[in-house]
């Protein structure tokens, strides 16, 4: 089958020129004659050329394309840090190929396999809840593949990192329960392996500590699967004859599932039980009541790794990783009392 999409020859056909010249014009070789430089490009168009990637690659050993691996894409978090990726990215002439963990570790191994297998120039990871080691990213490491972890990273991986200061918004969260009279503050974290979640754990304890109240550990609860875990955590709080009076939750799909439990129970939210959550996803102003979280910038996230990332590809030999760590704030809404006690 004959394939009919214009090549530099055609071009060249065209104009009575050699390939090299309309090679060296398309790459805007400086010493190129810039008369012939605007005839080739002119042509170019006329004949709706399209550049040949694969060959291009080949030669420079750069693709211009762009990894990302996320947990789900239908959380307005990664979404919305995906477009803060894409514009910049974009406007760096850089294409994106999006995946999808599904939080699973064996799904996460395998997407990366696949995209470095498709030759991108690098990837940008946010680690699924199962990854609880980093052999398949020391691997990449290894391999001088540029990698930037963002929001979802782990601790001991010479790798760039941007994430938000989890230890101060759950500091903040837990602060301003304590501030409305809540004594029995109960953690719904994610899996002990998860950074965000040691660092949100920390920052609730590191609260309590400075209002001296003593720490209960079973108002502190990790829960492996995060689809399931936190209603039957939560269930089994509120069964208790020492009920917790308030919940702060990993983050907001978290805090929902556990303000379904509450509600099962006839228990009034914030009046008999308050609850907090992290991230800001758009869901939580709508629901009943709303809910107050700690609203992270993911956009500015998305676009801050983009960034670091097209900086280590341009300073390859000279480039340090890095950790950027962005501010959180605290957004007050109808889950928790407004009354200072």
């Amino acid at each position: 089958m004959k394939n009919d999409q214009t090549t530099i020859r055609d071009i060249a056909l065209k104009l009575g020129v050699s390939i090299s010249t309309v090679s060296r014009a398309l790459r805007n070789v400086e010493d190129i004659n810039p008369e012939t430089k605007r005839a080739v490009l002119e042509t170019a168009k006329i004949l709706n050329y399209e550049p040949n990637r694969i060959a291009q690659s080949l030669r420079s050993k750069k693709t211009n394309i762009l990894g990302v691996v996320v947990p789900q894409i239908n959380l307005h978090f990664f979404s919305s840090a995906i477009s803060g990726i894409q514009e910049y990215a974009s406007h760096h002439y850089y294409s994106v190929i999006i995946s999808q963990s599904l939080e699973s570790l064996q799904t996460e191994e395998t997407a990366i396999h696949a995209l470095i297998s498709n030759r991108v120039d690098g990837l940008l990871i946010s680690l699924s809840s199962e990854t609880n080691h980093t052999d398949h990213l020391q691997q990449l490491i290894q391999k001088k593949i540029p990698i930037v972890l963002f929001d979802r990273v782990v601790d001991g991986l010479n790798a760039t990192r941007v994430i938000v200061d989890d230890h101060d918004g759950a500091f903040k969260a837990v602060e301003h329960l304590i501030k409305t009279g809540c004594k029995r503050i109960a953690y719904v974290g994610g899996p002990p392996h998860l950074y965000i979640s040691n660092q949100r754990k920390q920052g609730y304890l590191a609260a309590l500590k400075k209002y001296n109240i003593e720490v209960d550990d079973t108002l502190i609860v990790c829960c492996d699967n995060l689809q399931t875990d936190p209603a039957l955590k939560a269930e089994a709080l509120l069964n208790t004859e020492e009920r917790p009076d308030a919940f702060f939750c990993l983050n907001d799909p978290v805090a929902i599932m556990v303000m379904q439990v509450i509600k099962s129970k006839q228990l009034n939210i914030p009046n008999d039980v308050s609850i907090i959550g992290f991230t800001n996803e758009p869901v939580s102003q709508y629901i009943e009541p709303s809910l107050t979280t700690v609203s992270q910038p993911s956009y500015e996230i998305g676009e801050m790794a983009a960034s670091l990332f097209i900086e280590q590809i341009e300073n390859k030999e000279s480039f340090v990783p890095v950790t950027k760590v962005l501010p959180t704030e605290l957004v007050l809404r109808n889950s928790t009392r407004t009354n200072c006690k």
